[in-house]
């Protein structure tokens, strides 16, 4: 067995290497370039919506009070009317990554910490760079790509997208694997 202290620096290398990875396919390469549409009429869409000073937070529309709703006539009605939308209204104002970044990079540490913890149960000291890689990469597989599949599935997110980010997922989990197999205490 393997002390989870002990793994702190292939915690935090692999954590850095993901970010600047995750920078390179966000920022650099048009991959996600498309996966939020503009909404038609979106200066209108806006105009209307405005005041009505919505706080953060997420949203359905309609949005029914429980499984009754579904039985529910004029429910029904607002559904089949439309528009139904699921949307996350932030906060105004100019953009700003620092908070968003520190949150990401703190996620990154989390995973990481998950796949160090299944890798110092699972794999002894001296194991093979394959053997390591393939325990840290699967755990970290499941945590950078599989929770988004639950976006598509319930609220229709667009399947390309949640492709293109379970891809970048197993890339992610290829480098943490690969500083997992690297920097394994031998």
């Amino acid at each position: 067995m393997v002390h989870l202290h002990t793994l702190w620096l292939p915690i935090v290398l692999s954590s850095v290497v993901v970010f600047f990875i995750s920078f390179v396919l966000h920022m650099l390469l048009p991959v996600h370039k498309n996966d939020l549409s503009k909404l038609p009429s979106e200066e209108k869409i806006m105009d209307a919506l405005r005041p009505f000073s919505i706080p953060p937070g997420d949203y359905m529309m309609p949005c029914g009070t429980g499984p009754e709703s579904m039985k529910d006539p004029a429910f029904l009605q607002r559904m089949k009317a439309g528009p139904v939308a699921v949307m996350t209204v932030m906060k105004s104002g100019p953009p700003t990554m620092g908070r968003s970044l520190g949150l990401w990079f703190i996620y990154l540490l989390v995973v990481s910490t998950f796949a160090a913890y299944v890798c110092s149960r699972a794999v002894g000291p001296g194991e093979s760079y394959l053997h390591v890689f393939r325990f840290a990469g699967v755990t970290a597989f499941a945590g950078y790509a599989l929770a988004g599949w639950q976006e598509s599935i319930w609220f229709q997110r667009k399947c390309s997208t949640t492709i293109k980010n379970t891809i970048d997922g197993l890339i992610y989990a290829l480098f943490t694997a690969g500083m997992f197999g690297w920097l394994w205490p031998r």
